[in-house]
């Protein structure tokens, strides 16, 4: 049995029928958290996007996790935020947002930076992309062996992302990955068969 768990994340477009999708994929195999992540939209915009969205995650018991924005987590109530490289200090974050929010830091492919968050705070980290992912260009590739040498020597969690799919996410299970962030793999199609598909990798 294997203790990874899926994090999910939005696609750009998170108008139309998508709360629909998102409600059939929490729905279709466990998920441990969604990231709202919108980009080029005002804050009032934003805020009317998620509430649906916030509201099905809130039903199913997943964590709603706000990409990039800590004012927007924070006017939301979101249950976290995370945070590239060059959105903010981790330590302001916390002092804005309180204790009880889970904060996520993107770490590249880089243990220093994957430290530093730990120290700071970071409730969890982000590793990738470990495969060419059609969300979001990355020149980093984390090797496996970081996910390895992670889950040995730090308890703090490690998310795995970048073009994760089905029939390759084995060996970052393997490797001790904590969560597998992903996107395309599910939105691209059958969001069901998707979550399906995984959910029986993470078993």
């Amino acid at each position: 049995m294997s203790d990874c768990q899926l994090y999910l994340i939005s696609p750009l477009d998170v108008g139309g029928d998508f709360p629909q999708r998102l409600e059939r994929a929490v729905q279709a195999g466990p998920v441990a958290a969604f990231q709202f992540r919108v980009k080029d939209i005002d804050q009032h915009e934003a805020a009317r996007l998620a509430e649906p969205l916030q509201a099905i995650c809130a039903a199913h018991e997943v964590a709603f996790v706000v990409n990039d924005d800590v004012s927007l987590a924070k006017r939301l109530g979101a249950d976290g935020v995370h945070l590239g490289q060059g959105d903010g200090d981790v330590r302001e974050a916390r002092e804005r947002l309180g204790r009880e929010v889970q904060i996520g830091v993107t770490c590249h492919a880089s243990r220093h930076l994957a430290l530093e968050a730990g120290e700071a705070g970071a409730d969890y980290v982000a590793f990738g992309a470990f495969f060419p992912s059609q969300t979001k260009e990355s020149e980093h590739r984390p090797e496996l062996s970081l996910l390895e040498w992670w889950s040995e020597m730090v308890e703090i969690p490690s998310v795995a992302i970048g073009g994760i799919t089905p029939d390759n996410c084995a060996p970052l299970i393997e490797a001790g990955a904590d969560f597998l962030a992903v996107s395309n793999a599910v939105w691209s199609g059958d969001e069901v068969a998707a979550v399906e598909a995984f959910a029986a990798k993470l078993r």
